[in-house]
């Protein structure tokens, strides 16, 4: 295999965004698959994709694809990602990529089994610029890792009925803004958190409208999370040590970071390009398939996951199809 034929699962409109990212990355788009064949054929004239299905089951029948994108809300990931991977394809999944832990370890499992890629859109696993910062961070410029501050505030409209606030299709503000959060938090502590404190707003539906979560991992490296859903707040994440501290502001898609030393020193950091977020995804999921090598983002996805469960539990919110 020297290229590799990707497939749309649900072209809604962050897939009109990842289309442009595959052929960019790609060279082309092999497939679409909507749940009703004019929407498949309408988006796959805009991207001139040469096969366009009416069923998402019909698509995944087709052996000439490679990879899936799944493009669906984030409640029937789940069910997507395995017809795809019993259907052997690679998978490559919006975030959050499951609701649950148990969803994604089957998911890992089976996949394992058939020896599939099966990876998250999470940009902040991908970007250029916070691979630059993790070697940073790990060459001790800034000292020990002692706290890591995210917020990230999103103002949705007031609406029961938006999938947002939807307690049957998974809504609320950790599935859908913490999963960046804490991809963020994950990724540049040294070691898993063992120790979990929580609290939240629930929004009238049941769901959670805003929330402070706590950290600390075995290394007493701590994080602070600051989620909202119904007021605005800067997309903000600091990682604090010893030595000094780096801001990244807008950081779900960064490409430029400051750090602040305690002598005074300041340094800005650049790496990466903002509009090419999805690009690196596709590049990366490309560079596994054509490989045969498997994506090690998916175990910081898990242990996402896990600190997601873990919360959710303390808030007492379980949705029903769970």
């Amino acid at each position: 295999m020297n290229t590799v034929k990707w497939a749309i699962l649900g072209p809604g409109a962050i897939a009109l965004d990842f289309a442009k990212a595959i052929i960019e990355a790609n060279g082309s788009l092999y497939a679409v698959g909507a749940r009703n064949l004019e929407k498949a054929k309408e988006f796959a004239n805009i991207y001139h994709i040469k096969k366009a299905y009416g069923s998402y089951e019909e698509m995944l029948n087709d052996p000439e694809i490679d990879v899936v994108y799944i493009a669906t809300p984030h409640s029937n990931h789940y069910e997507y990602i395995m017809k795809s991977l019993h259907n052997n394809k690679h998978v490559l999944c919006e975030k959050a990529i499951t609701v649950n832990s148990k969803q994604l370890k089957e998911i890992a499992n089976v996949a394992e089994e058939k020896n599939l890629v099966v990876a998250e859109a999470m940009t902040v696993y991908h970007m250029p610029l916070f691979k630059k910062l993790r070697h940073i961070v790990d060459s001790g410029k800034i000292g020990k890792i002692k706290m890591i501050q995210v917020a990230f505030g999103s103002c949705k409209e007031y609406d029961v009925t938006n999938r947002y606030f939807n307690k049957e299709l998974a809504g609320g503000g950790l599935l859908d803004i913490g999963t960046y959060a804490l991809s963020f938090t994950r990724y540049f502590l040294s070691k898993q958190p063992y120790e979990v404190l929580t609290t939240a707003k629930k929004f009238e539906t049941g769901v959670d409208e805003q929330s402070g979560i706590l950290l600390k991992n075995s290394m007493d490296e701590m994080a602070v999370i600051s989620l909202t859903m119904r007021a605005k707040m800067p997309k903000r994440g600091v990682i604090a040590g010893e030595l000094g501290f780096i801001t990244v502001d807008d950081f779900p898609r960064a490409s430029e970071a400051t750090i602040n030393y305690l002598d005074g020193k300041v340094e800005v950091i650049e790496a990466g390009e903002t509009a090419k977020a999805l690009v690196y995804e596709v590049e990366a999921m490309n560079h596994c398939v054509l490989q045969h090598k498997k994506m090690d983002t998916l175990v910081l996805s898990m242990d996402v996951m896990d600190i997601m469960d873990e919360v959710r539990a303390r808030w007492g919110i379980q949705y029903p199809f769970e």
